[in-house]
């Protein structure tokens, strides 16, 4: 697969955040920030930066907000 992005996404806002979502016992979840995301240049994918992966739980992308 060829990388169409020819900008670092590095020098890019990111136009999405990555959130570990955990469900606990009382119905209610807790949303860790473990890092962001951007949009290819394509419009058909994601370049995804963690800082940590969970072990537990779920990844959520969610539109960053100015």
């Amino acid at each position: 697969m060829t990388d169409t992005n020819t900008q670092p996404a590095a020098s890019r806002v990111p136009t999405h955040i990555a959130y570990q979502v955990r469900d606990l016992d009382n119905g209610k979840s807790f949303w860790t920030r473990i890092g962001r995301a951007w949009t290819n240049a394509d419009g058909k994918g994601f370049s995804i930066q963690l800082e940590s992966v969970p072990l537990d739980g779920r990844i959520t992308l969610r539109v960053e907000s100015a």
